[in-house]
């Protein structure tokens, strides 16, 4: 059985009278099936769909993102890689099921592929916990890209978590340390990274495996601080003005985009990604094969650089400098004084005489 938005109703009614239609025995006897009426109403329904999914609001949109038929990650990692290895456990606690990771092959190619994972049905969503990771989920990841970058291998990450899981178990085993340390290492890789938001991108939970060299959204994916309920609770104090709160965010990947905060959209189909998953998966694959090939030829000082100018020029007037080597004028400038002492300090053995250097320079300074 289908699942329909709120928005969806006339859609609704015109596939229900589509199915009844196809259906040789909703009357009495054995009925003949009118063709041409099947398909006068599925060109209605094209027509609506058009309608309606070219002007959703950024409520609408968050709502197609969070569709319970929507394509997960598991998916795309089922279908658009082969050899896929599974790899569990973050060797400090325990294995989070929220995240699936492992090695795979992409177009002959080796890949690290991490996934956050929502669950199909209720028993799956409750042992995925809905997609919100826990410590022992990022520390898993984190260890893994370790190893990527070890062996030069790129990693492609989806992003579909309403939020890292808040629970008091999940704090007191350092939730916010282990999120802050994967935006660290995610930072720090020399591999490519890319990271596509398939569904929700909400608030750290997704930042800590967004921070990658490009950063990619499905048409109707949302990527956001907080949950627009969250944001009309603390701003309205009345969570009915979702709409208010979405629209102010600029959760939309078109707003996104306009923000330089993401690097391109991937199109869905009419509808949504639910309704044809052949073209998504299609789409996704034709996306993750060109921004891969952008790092062909390119170093691994090259590729760090790249990611660290990415963030460092959002929110500078939609990019600081064109030039990606001029953004090495953002780092913070050093006197030739403390140039002196760096060079000075940076062999610990010669302590001593690094001390007396110094009092004679200032010795030296004082008395002139």
């Amino acid at each position: 059985m289908k699942n329909y938005l709120n928005f969806e109703t006339e859609i609704k009614r015109l596939e229900a009278e589509i199915d009844q239609l196809k259906d040789p025995f909703n009357q009495e006897g054995l009925s003949e099936i009118d063709t041409d009426k099947i398909s006068k109403l599925q060109n209605e329904i094209d027509i609506k769909l058009k309608e309606v999914y070219s002007n959703l609001d950024s409520w609408q949109t968050s709502q197609v993102a969070r569709h319970e038929e929507r394509p997960k990650a598991k998916f795309f990692i089922s279908n658009l890689f082969e050899d896929f290895i599974s790899l569990s456990g973050d060797r400090f606690y325990s294995e989070d099921k929220s995240v699936i990771a492992g090695f795979a092959k992409f177009e002959n190619k080796s890949v690290l592929v991490i996934g956050q994972e929502k669950g199909d049905d209720l028993d799956s969503r409750i042992e995925r916990n809905f997609g919100m990771m826990r410590p022992e989920g990022y520390r898993k990841t984190i260890r893994l890209m370790k190893l990527a970058d070890k062996f030069k291998i790129p990693v492609i990450i989806f992003v579909d978590t309403p939020g890292a899981y808040p629970g008091v178990g999940a704090e007191e085993r350092g939730q916010a340390e282990a999120i802050a340390k994967s935006i660290e290492c995610c930072m720090e890789l020399t591999v490519p990274t890319i990271s596509i938001i398939i569904g929700e991108g909400g608030s750290g939970g997704a930042i800590a495996l967004a921070s990658s060299n490009k950063v990619l959204m499905l048409e109707n994916a949302i990527y956001s601080v907080i949950s627009p309920e969250g944001c009309a609770t603390i701003l309205w104090r009345d969570p009915k003005k979702t709409l208010e709160a979405a629209k102010a965010m600029k959760l939309t990947s078109k707003d996104l985009l306009d923000l330089e905060i993401i690097d391109e959209i991937i199109s869905e189909p009419l509808g949504g990604a639910h309704r044809d998953k052949d073209i998504i998966l299609n789409n996704v694959k034709k996306s993750i094969s060109s921004n891969l090939n952008t790092f062909i030829n390119m170093e691994k000082d090259q590729i760090l650089l790249q990611r660290k100018n990415k963030f460092l020029s959002i929110g500078r007037n939609k990019g600081f400098e064109k030039n990606s080597e001029a953004m090495e004028s953002l780092t913070l400038k050093t006197s030739i004084y403390e140039k002196i002492k760096n060079k000075i300090f940076q062999n610990k053995k010669n302590y001593l005489i690094s001390t007396a250097i110094l009092i004679i320079l200032f010795m030296f300074i004082f008395l002139l």
